[in-house]
């Protein structure tokens, strides 16, 4: 197929890799030019405006911060709405609002333009490795069209529903998985506090109905107090501002993520966003009055 890609990150350059080695011809635009250097050598074709990028594009891929960076990239100065035709489709892969998710497909609607939102979860590991869980919202319609997509960056792909259920999905998972990075932080303060090897702690609980790839991987880096590899902890940040936004737009409560998103307000104020999310034990250790540099 021919495809478009925008957004060459930790996430995007190699998820666009594996589009390039599946065959397919990938045509690039980034802010950054040199991004994309190393998959022009391996064969894209570099343009100069998201426009252009969808005119040689049946479907185009986006992986970026924001919901204003998508929307910006759809509908700015030559963007994406500009050069794609009727029938063609936008496949989003960031975490967005569900609204922006929404609207952005509404707009495009009126041109005879499809837009997916398809958010990821996996990491820059599972991305790497071609492992991602993508959770899509779109018509059921472009299940087969997708594929050939969509099975060469995930091993898992569901789709759960229309435009806009892919984001409350990522939204669902990001929920889960911090307020446990914040679980694993109070254990390991606990364990500390009461004069016990967190790292022996942690050994134990991994084979206890505890378990997980949190504590696996977060818990690991706590024990270490290795705060400045992994997840930057702003982009958490970020995906707890739009869950706790969508569930005040439709009343839904949601007490121990209210806590945990005062956790990551405390973790930003202290400007540790581009630290490790695990950095919510610093949090914890400043609050109790513990050196949180060690």
């Amino acid at each position: 197929m021919q495809l478009g890609f925008i957004g060459l990150g930790a996430m995007g350059r190699p998820m666009a890799e594996h589009l390039l080695r599946a065959g397919h011809e990938l045509s690039v635009w980034s802010r950054r030019p040199e991004s994309a250097a190393a998959l022009i050598e391996q064969g894209a074709q570099w343009y100069a405006s998201p426009a252009e990028v969808a005119r040689h594009a049946e479907i185009v891929c986006t992986n970026v911060t924001g919901s204003a960076d998508v929307e910006g990239l759809a509908f700015g100065s030559e963007g994406l709405a500009a050069g794609l035709a009727p029938g063609s489709l936008h496949v989003d892969f960031s975490t967005i609002a569900p609204s922006a998710a929404r609207h952005i497909a509404a707009r495009y609607a009126a041109t005879g333009v499809d837009f997916v939102d398809a958010p990821v979860s996996g990491g820059s590991g599972g991305a790497q490795s071609a492992t991602l869980s993508i959770m899509w919202g779109g018509e059921s319609a472009l299940a087969a069209r997708l594929q050939s997509v969509f099975g060469v960056l995930g091993k898992t792909i569901v789709r759960v529903g229309e435009t806009g259920a892919g984001q409350v999905t990522k939204a669902c998972n990001q929920m889960v998985m911090v307020a446990a990075i914040e679980a694993a932080a109070e254990a390991a303060l606990l364990a500390t506090a009461a004069g016990v090897d967190f790292s022996k702690v942690r050994a134990a609980m991994l084979h206890g109905s505890a378990g997980s790839r949190v504590l696996d991987v977060f818990g690991g880096r706590m024990a270490m107090k290795d705060f400045r590899r992994g997840v930057e902890a702003r982009l958490h940040h970020k995906d707890y501002a739009l869950l706790m936004d969508e569930a005040a737009r439709i009343g839904a409560p949601l007490p121990v993520s209210g806590a945990v998103a005062q956790q990551l307000n405390s973790l930003m104020s202290r400007g540790w966003g581009t630290d490790d999310t695990s950095s919510l034990l610093r949090v914890l250790e400043a609050g109790c009055g513990t050196d949180p540099a060690r």
